[in-house]
């Protein structure tokens, strides 16, 4: 296939999403002011309605600027030439392939964050500030902007030179070596994420001793979850919207609960939406969620060793010579409308699999705190509650609230 023929596809496909995206949001958007659903009557007053929608509001449109943003951007350097301007200068520096690719990556990944740092700081200071969420100082903001950055060369420097290393060494079979790296890697970072990632950015701190603790271990002895690790997350340092989280298997499974969560909901809510994290554990949500995505990425991966030594594929890019990094550019672009596609699937299990956990909550605990819980935290966080259903089928891991509660009272 000529590339330019290909060059037609990266771009068909780069407009097609954007005007997808842009319709599922504006028909979302309409949804802002419909009445509050009568299951969800009591979440807001008017006042708070009228600020959740505002909220909303100023959400959709920054979202309008930075997706504008993203697609000028990528478009811009597609059409005049920013991927081969890159790769001419990596070329230049050096011949090694592996230190080619590092260079053409870091340099664009890099360059396209800190482009997008000002939209960025403006949602955080201008939008987050403004409806009463920011906590986050410039400094820390800065700082993590760093970490990210640092991490990013680290951990994906390494990745990625592995990667090119299989290819160099065993071509087109490159992706079974590939997949065996990136499966073990996701199972090590499932197990100790919260160990190693999460202390960079955030203090985490085992809950204190007291009533609220023994009910979480009463609980969790009760429904045959053994539980050591409970730990108290310092999410307040960057906002005041509250969440909880179970991660790890094994002996490494552990319960975080953000610091707000604690601060905003009664010991039973909490323990309610423990027992609703405990319940994706007890259902095997958490293994079917890493199984399928190691096997995507093995077929993702099998489909990129079809292509990845047709020269088009790089050449498409704007690229002069054929290349493994500028080959996984385009490539990225072309697989995109799959991904979505698998997009979809994932999310619809994930909303089943979010009516099971509840169900276990409710079965073994109660539903009625969980209900609370989960209207308090959608108001504290000025949450949608009334999207487009297409939008919810396109976008949501969970579903609407209205609809969890209508599950839980059933």
């Amino acid at each position: 296939m000529d590339h330019t023929v290909v060059f037609y596809c990266i771009l068909g496909i780069l407009l097609g999403e954007f005007v997808l995206t842009t319709i599922l949001n504006y028909l979302n958007a309409k949804k802002f002011r419909d009445p509050i659903p009568a299951d969800v009557h009591d979440v807001y007053n008017p006042e708070e309605y009228k600020k959740s929608q505002e909220y909303k509001l100023a959400n959709y449109r920054f979202g309008i600027v930075t997706s504008v943003f993203s697609l000028v951007l990528i478009v811009g350097f597609l059409v005049f030439g920013g991927f081969g301007f890159v790769d001419t200068i990596v070329r230049d520096l050096t011949n090694d392939q592996i230190l080619q690719a590092l260079l053409f990556f870091g340099i664009i990944m890099i360059g396209s964050d800190f482009l997008g740092t000002p939209l960025s700081y403006y949602q955080t200071f201008v939008i987050e500030e403004k409806f009463g969420f920011n906590k986050t100082t410039v400094k820390t903001f800065l700082l993590d902007k760093l970490k990210s950055w640092l991490m990013t060369i680290v951990i994906g420097g390494i990745l990625l030179s592995l990667v090119i290393w299989f290819f160099q060494f065993a071509g087109k079979g490159f992706w079974l070596y590939t997949w065996a790296l990136i499966a073990v890697f996701t199972f090590f970072m499932n197990l100790f994420y919260s160990k190693l990632i999460v202390p960079l950015f955030n203090k985490q701190e085992p809950l204190e001793t007291g009533s609220l603790k023994e009910k979480i271990e009463a609980y969790a002895s009760k429904v045959g979850f053994e539980l050591k690790n409970i730990f108290v997350i310092n999410g307040s340092k960057r906002s005041t919207k509250a969440n909880a989280y179970f991660s790890g298997f094994g002996k490494e499974k552990r319960i975080t609960l953000y610091d707000t969560l604690i601060n905003d909901l009664e010991e039973d809510e909490i323990v309610a939406v423990l027992a609703h994290e405990i319940g994706h554990y007890k259902k095997n949500h958490i293994i079917f969620n890493l199984i399928t995505s190691v096997l995507l990425t093995g077929f993702m991966l099998f489909i990129l060793s079809l292509f990845i030594n047709n020269p088009s594929i790089s050449l498409a890019v704007g690229v002069d010579r054929p290349s493994f990094h500028a080959a996984l550019i385009g490539f990225g672009i072309l697989y995109s409308p799959i991904s979505e596609l698998t997009g979809l699937l994932m999310n619809y299990f994930s909303r089943k699999f979010e009516y099971q956990a509840d169900d276990f909550a409710k079965n073994t605990f109660a539903a009625p705190p969980l209900i609370t819980s989960l209207k308090k935290l959608s108001k504290n966080s000025l949450s949608n509650l009334t999207p487009h259903p297409t939008y919810v089928f396109v976008h949501y891991s969970h579903p609407p609230l209205v609809e969890r509660i209508r599950n839980l009272k059933a």
